[in-house]
């Protein structure tokens, strides 16, 4: 049997310009940025009414983690300890749901409220570049095992 080749074609972009300028536009201005914002806060108040299953959980992981990303990048870079105090707490829940259900304490949910305020924030002042650097810092981090797992490997 013959050996594959492992050369693969890069994709053909069809119009550059738009391409740039779309990453030139601030979150705010995109359609997508409702539809983020709105399965953020849907997962928020899931959360909040203690109903929330593990994609609510995975939902606002993301968020804190492009927000981490965002802040080291500059972009509210003085809300770190807050943001790093809700990741905190997020691990300790998502740590204590695994087991039984994902029920949000007091502290916890005014800790993930505020960075959820912070993540609001950044989007309104990003563009979209800078969004796409970050979700790439976030799967570069998971890529090499610098992020903090919930299920502790034996």
């Amino acid at each position: 049997m013959r050996k594959r080749s492992s050369y693969k074609p890069k994709g053909v972009r069809l119009d550059n310009m738009a391409w740039v300028q779309s990453g030139l536009k601030r979150v705010e201005d995109v359609s997508e940025s409702s539809t983020i914002k709105i399965r953020n806060h849907d997962a928020m108040n899931t959360l909040r009414l203690g109903q929330a299953t593990e994609l609510e959980i995975n939902v606002i992981i993301s968020a804190l983690n492009i927000s981490e990303a965002l802040a080291q990048r500059g972009v509210g870079s003085d809300w770190m300890p807050e943001l790093r105090a809700a990741q905190d707490h997020l691990l300790a829940l998502a740590r204590r749901g695994m087991t039984t259900r994902f029920i949000v304490r007091g502290d916890e949910l005014t800790a993930l409220n505020l960075a959820m305020e912070i993540h609001d924030a950044q989007l309104e002042t990003v563009t979209v570049k800078q969004l796409e650097t970050a979700m790439e810092d976030v799967r570069e981090t998971v890529r090499l095992r610098k992020a903090r797992p919930i299920v502790e490997n034996v």
